[in-house]
This record gives structure tokens, sequence and C-alpha cells, in this order.
């Protein structure tokens, strides 16, 4: 996604507090350009919200951050803090980055991501058993944004120029900026907690931590796993 390597990261533009993030998705919609896939079969599905803990579910706490260059996919990569080389995972989403800017600036995200038995072997040479690998080890998924099916999001190897994005946002634990690359084409980034919710065997949700209490925005993205 990132052809050439980050040259430096711009003080002058950087987000110090969640107060401004709507600035910074305000940025962005301008420029937007992007539609949603949808398919003949195109149906809006409820998103499941289990947030709301039982007993049977734990929760723990990790670093997300959502980054992507103006002009490509978005990314999503978790880590067990910020400054980790080896991430737990990465997703390249089904989507741009100015695509989902324009959903924050709804106030409410919510990711769904499908995988299941037959999606896999229709779009991937995988050959484990989905029943019994785990779950964020499924190599695609079908995404849905808000309701809306977008296409499909995708794991993957940390390429180099991943890498350094994510070394040089070691230092900050939550915040959103623009990292300034080669041929005019910025990196944008989001940077939080998320509180790491495991449902099941086969369900788990990530859900953006509001340390200040006030942003007004409500992210959260859905892991979950069929067996046909």
């Amino acid at each position: 996604m990132i052809s050439s390597p980050i040259t430096s990261v711009d003080c002058q533009k950087q987000v110090r507090s969640w107060r401004y993030v709507r600035s910074l998705v305000e940025l962005l919609v301008p420029r937007c350009n992007c539609i949603f896939v949808e398919d003949d079969n195109y149906e809006k599905k409820p998103i499941p919200y289990f947030k709301h803990h039982s007993a049977a579910t734990t929760t723990t706490t990790i670093t997300g951050t959502i980054f992507g260059s103006r002009k490509g996919k978005v990314s999503f990569c978790i880590q067990t803090n910020p400054k980790s080389t080896n991430p737990i995972l990465l997703l390249e989403l089904a989507v741009s980055t100015t695509t989902l800017a324009r959903e924050m600036r709804k106030g409410i995200v919510r990711i769904a991501l499908e995988s299941s038995t037959n999606l896999v072997s229709e779009h991937s040479s995988y050959s484990s058993s989905s029943s019994s690998s785990s779950l964020l080890s499924m190599p695609i998924w079908t995404m849905y944004c808000n309701g809306k099916k977008v296409g499909f999001a995708v794991k993957r190897k940390p390429t180099k120029a991943d890498l350094e994005v994510l070394r040089k946002l070691e230092s900050k634990n939550v915040g959103a900026g623009t990292i300034i690359k080669r041929e005019d084409d910025d990196i944008m980034y989001l940077r939080g907690k998320f509180e790491r919710v495991n449902g099941s065997h086969d369900s788990e949700s990530f859900h953006l931590v509001d340390p200040e209490e006030n942003m007004g925005q409500e992210l959260s993205i859905f892991f979950l796993r069929s067996l046909n």
C-alpha cells in the first residue's frame, strides 16, 4: 500500500487531543470520491453488539491503529502495546481512508467482519481447519460497514512500509494525525486503546476507548466466524 519511504512526522499537523479527531475527519471527507461496493444479493445485516459483557466473556486492552494513504485503502493493526514489532493482526480493509473517514463523520462506526469455511475455500489456499484455528488467523473476511456490504478485508503480513509507520508511532499511545511521505501522498492515522472482548471461540470484538469521554465517536470492530 505504501510504495516509498516515510521521511518525517509532521509535528505541526499532529493531533494531540481526541477533541480534534472530528477536524481530521472533515479534512479527509471533501477529498472522498469513493463509493461502496455492493453485489446483487446485498442486504443490510444487523450488527451484533456484545460489549456488555457476560460471565463468559473476557476483556483486555490493546493498542489499535487505523492508517492509510489518502489515495489508498485503510489498514487496521492490533498490537499488544504501541512499541510491539510483531502485530497480533494486520488487516487491509475493503474501503479507502477517505471512505472510512466519511463514515466516521456520522459519529458511529460499526464494522462487522465475517469469515467461514466456504469463503476461505473460494478466495484462499488457506488449508487449516476453520473450526480449530484461532479466530484472527482467518485470511479473508466479508466486510460490512454500518450495515452495508463493502467488499473483502484481507489479512496480510506487515511490509517494511507498514513497520516503518508503526515505528514512527511508537511514542504515541493515543492520537490522530498525518505522517509525511514522498510523492505528495500523506499517511493518515488514528491510534487508540481498544477494549478487546472475547465472546467465544468464534466471536471477538474491539471497541475504541475514548480517554476524554467527549469525542462523540463510537468505533467498534466485530469478528465473527461461521462453519458454512
